[in-house]
């Protein structure tokens, strides 16, 4: 389990920033749909844990299975990109525009949710038997958890608001810790162990994660949770969205970058942690 050094591994995060901002149309949408999906089966995976064990904890410590999977096949989740891709603007990297990261960065929601919601029907079909059947234990469950975390903030108005926003920056300083953590090692086992920590300790304490919940709270409504699309998007997804922005770009891509990148060559990322495909046009 090779130790890669902060200055060395804070080269392979803008070096990884780059390459997302010049990957293809095509690469980009697939990579976050295929990391959407499979984060959204992993929390379909701890919620039924929870559910039938009572004790959350295990759902919790078992959740990280599907983060270490997607980074490892080298997947897109919008929390990452937040963190990664603004860094190769601030390294001034060739050819790296605002417009590029906003085009990455949009990209990589769209396949992010949509990834999400195929999964969110698939598994309420499955709580169902066809929506011929009132949800399982484990259909209840999501469904209150999407009424809690969405008119369960709204009841508490402005102090809801600013709750919400800092559970989605703890959560991304914590995923994107994650990220970052994979990359200080150059084996699997290394890797896996550095992204199960920060990942298994956002979703026991609850933080808001933007794809964890483009797959709960669509699953929520079609499951018979009492809240609405738009208290989804107004009292979850967006201010998620912008605290996971916050979180991961400050806390962890910032402060990195501030205190270990130093200028000189580049270095060439080794194969497997970061693909890196030849640099194409933005579509």
């Amino acid at each position: 389990m090779a130790y890669v050094t902060p200055n060395e591994f804070v080269t392979k995060m803008v070096d990884a920033g780059e390459a997302k901002v010049f990957m293809s149309t095509r690469d980009t949408l697939i990579r976050a749909f295929m990391a959407g999906a499979i984060l959204a089966l992993a929390a379909a995976f701890a919620v039924t844990i929870t559910v039938q064990t009572g004790e959350p904890l295990l759902g919790a410590v078992l959740f990280p299975v599907g983060f270490c999977l997607l980074y490892l096949m080298g997947f897109d989740l919008l929390t990452g990109v937040f963190t990664l891709v603004p860094l190769a603007l601030m390294d001034r990297r060739p050819g790296v525009t605002m417009n590029g990261v906003l085009r990455n960065w949009w990209l990589v929601f769209v396949g992010n949710f949509a990834g999400a919601f195929l999964v969110a029907v698939m598994m309420a079909i499955t709580f169902t038997f066809g929506f011929t059947e009132a949800p399982n234990a484990v259909g209840q469950k999501i469904g209150m958890i999407g009424e809690g975390r969405t008119v369960g903030y709204a009841a508490h108005g402005a102090a809801g608001m600013l709750t919400l926003f800092i559970r989605g920056v703890l959560c991304n300083w914590m995923v994107s810790t994650g990220v970052v953590a994979a990359m200080m090692s150059t084996s699997v086992s290394g890797k896996v162990i550095g992204m199960w920590m920060p990942i298994m300790l956002f979703f026991y304490m609850g933080f808001e994660h933007s794809i964890v919940n483009m797959f709960l709270f669509p699953s929520g409504l079609m499951l018979g949770g009492n809240f609405s699309v738009m208290d989804y998007l107004l009292w979850n997804e967006i201010p998620t969205v912008v605290g996971n922005l916050v979180g991961g770009l400050t806390f962890v891509g910032l402060t990195l970058y501030a205190t270990h990148h130093r200028t000189g060559p580049r270095r060439t990322v080794p194969e497997g942690d970061v693909a890196a495909p030849a640099r194409v046009p933005a579509e």
